[in-house]
């Protein structure tokens, strides 16, 4: 074969995989954020007691909606 041929093959190969891969990556974090979120409400109450807020149901549920809301 052509030296150009083999050169064009190496080239397809490459973008076939960053391809592949990119799409491979994004499933698995797409299904590990699923199953482990970043946060929680429990884990929000905590934080805010810790930095010495009294946290109300409204205003939990406040922050938690604006979270979601930068996520995505």
């Amino acid at each position: 074969m052509a030296a150009w041929i083999w050169i064009l093959l190496i080239i397809l190969a490459l973008v076939a995989g960053a391809v592949a891969g990119f799409f491979l990556a994004r499933k698995y974090m797409e299904k590990y954020l699923k199953d482990n979120p970043p946060i929680n409400e429990e884990q929000l109450k905590a934080m805010m007691l810790q930095m010495g807020q009294k946290p109300s149901k409204k205003k939990l549920n406040q922050m938690m909606i604006a979270m979601k809301r930068n996520a995505k």
